[in-house]
């Protein structure tokens, strides 16, 4: 059958062919403009303070790569536990926008219990605050006791000046035992070190920021017992500058405690000195993240700490190899070096989860090994260096008090020479 499209019958049908397509393809291609941007949920952080950090505005289009990605900033800030939107369509194709936010309880008192080099009962109490003024400024201040007492304060406005430019200022007074070794002996040093840290902070997007700044600081050695040597003083009291470069890339995604993504984080510091006993020196580290959900309660959590320093034969070599940095159950400072390579590796399972408290349990693999200092890289692949620790423990958290996560960690040593041993904390170990 021909159909003659020059009938007026079907050029009929034609036309209304035609206006029912330009009439779908121009619904299609209309955008919602937003009349109204609102935020809910908030308690104590400032709702002026949000309107700044976010990127959509009244005004603008609809934009839902615009608002993912509001929403994940929000998500990353120490006072925010959750967030999520809302959108309504209204007539004359405008909408309005409701960003709803859960907030965390911040401030938040901490507690660490472990053990000093030499075995003695050491711990270390806080308080913190990660919300003061409603703006997500950081304040905090610690007491430390470690065989003598230490304090700390700090201030950190990562958006003090702009949405994207803060500052940061530490002081610390830090005094402890720590051990030194050389010539296969080992001695014990009372260490001080006293200074400030003013740091320049600036966020380049949702996942790129850097940090740098300077510090000077005075670092005091004081012989207490142990081995000596003649090309070891017994006594040192040197005024140190330190030049500090960060660099964070922050590709994670939150949900809780859960964490699924990439991060890199590159520390980079030059410190210079006024004595030949502690000479100046370049070190740089990078830690390489890893995180993977598995099914509603899993997490698999990986980490890759890669670490250079300027090769000086000296005892007081700047990587240690101690419990609370980078191996579970090893002790305490039990060694030095001047490069490093740690993996860490676990899964993290959620037991219990009800309402605001989750208990998860995990298991690990703790590895590293160091470059003696003046040694070669052939060190790292020596046995001798070598540290390997399995282990087991426990998470008791709160899914509403920011980093209200007390860990338990027990590591045994599988590698020559290993020991075994708990370890306390706060906070997820990486």
């Amino acid at each position: 059958m021909v159909y003659d499209l020059n009938t007026s019958k079907y050029k009929g049908m034609l036309l209304v062919v035609v206006v029912l397509f330009l009439v779908c393809s121009s619904a299609y291609g209309q955008t919602n403009v937003v009349s109204q941007l609102q935020i809910s949920g908030t308690k104590r952080t400032k709702i002026s303070f949000i309107e700044k950090l976010v990127t959509l505005k009244k005004g603008m289009e609809l934009d839902s790569v615009v608002m993912d990605q509001d929403i994940l900033r929000l998500k990353k800030l120490p006072s925010i536990s959750h967030a999520y939107y809302k959108v309504n369509l209204l007539p004359s194709d405008q909408c309005t926008v409701q960003y709803v936010v859960e907030e965390n309880f911040t401030l938040i008192p901490f507690a660490n219990l472990f053990s000093s080099s030499n075995d003695n009962f050491a711990f270390r109490v806080g308080l913190q605050e990660f919300n003061s003024f409603g703006q997500n400024i950081t304040l905090g201040a610690f007491y430390q006791y470690d065989n003598y007492s230490s304090f700390g304060v700090s201030v950190r406005a990562p958006y003090l000046v702009t949405s994207k430019l803060g500052l940061a200022l530490n002081y610390n007074n830090f005094t402890t035992l720590e051990p030194v070794f050389f010539e296969n002996d080992t001695a014990d040093y009372r260490y001080s070190n006293t200074g400030f840290e003013l740091l320049a902070l600036y966020e380049f997007n949702l996942f790129n920021r850097m940090e740098f700044g300077f510090s000077f600081f005075t670092e005091d050695y004081a012989y207490v017992d142990g081995a000596t040597s003649a090309d070891v003083p017994l006594n040192l009291n040197v005024d140190k500058h330190l030049f500090k470069f960060i660099y964070d890339y922050n590709g994670l995604d939150y949900y809780y405690h859960y964490l699924d993504g990439f991060r890199s984080q590159l520390n980079f510091q030059y410190v210079g000195s006024t004595d030949d006993n502690l000479p100046e020196f370049l070190i740089g580290f990078n830690d390489f993240t890893f995180f993977k959900r598995i099914g509603d309660r899993g997490n698999w959590a990986n980490r890759l700490r890669l670490g250079l320093a300027s090769n000086v034969d000296s005892p007081f070599a700047p990587f240690t190899v101690d419990n609370n940095l980078n191996i579970r159950g090893v002790g305490n400072t039990i060694d030095r070096g001047t490069a490093m390579i740690v993996v860490n590796t676990e899964y993290r399972q959620t037991i219990i989860e009800k309402n605001k408290f989750v208990l998860q349990g995990n298991f690990f693999i703790d590895g590293g090994t160091w470059r003696n200092p003046a040694g070669g890289f052939d060190d790292l692949w020596k046995s001798e260096n070598l540290r390997i620790y399995p282990g087991v423990g426990l998470r008791f958290m709160h899914k509403r008090i920011f980093n209200a996560i007390f860990r338990i960690d027990y590591g045994y040593g599988i590698t020559k020479d290993g020991d075994n041993g708990i370890v306390f904390g706060i906070g997820q170990y990486f």
